[in-house]
């Protein structure tokens, strides 16, 4: 177990398949249009309750959080390859930070592009792979509960 005073990553990997949900505080520096890159908190989590998806919550120390939902595979394929369409995209980090992952995120209303540590991406993503393995996702879903959501005030 290490820590690493930049992120709370505190966990040792060999306990992570007892801790539900998984949360990893971190920082990243979010880089706007030509504007310098600023670094702002974020934090990654992951929940067997949610088993595809992984949410990066990004927020300042005076205001409310922003949260991003996406696919966790789609954030593991990014650590090799750019991986992604649409909203989030996934690449690794270029020289000379070639040991950060970037992540671009689009709205209707612009663009941003996140830079984080990849060292902090993959001990979260070893974690959450102890907690629910690749693949075995579905079992992990409660379907009662999906339909129940789905059909909730349909009635």
């Amino acid at each position: 177990m290490t820590h690493d005073p930049g992120n709370d990553m505190t966990h040792d990997p060999a306990e992570a398949a007892d801790e539900d949900p998984i949360v990893c505080r971190t920082s990243v520096h979010v880089a706007v249009a030509d504007d310098p890159p600023v670094p702002l908190p974020a934090e990654l989590r992951y929940s067997a309750t949610d088993p595809y998806a992984v949410c990066l919550s990004l927020g300042a120390p005076a205001a409310p959080s922003v949260d991003w939902v996406f696919a966790r595979a789609l954030l593991a394929q990014g650590l090799r390859r750019p991986s992604g369409s649409g909203d989030v995209v996934v690449f690794p980090g270029l020289r000379p930070r070639s040991d950060a992952i970037r992540i671009l995120l689009r709205t209707g209303a612009g663009a941003a592009v996140l830079e984080v540590d990849g060292a902090v991406v993959t001990g979260f993503l070893r974690r959450a792979d102890a907690l629910v393995p690749p693949g075995t996702e579905h079992r992990h879903l409660d379907l009662d509960r999906v339909v129940e959501q789905l059909t909730a005030g349909s009635e």
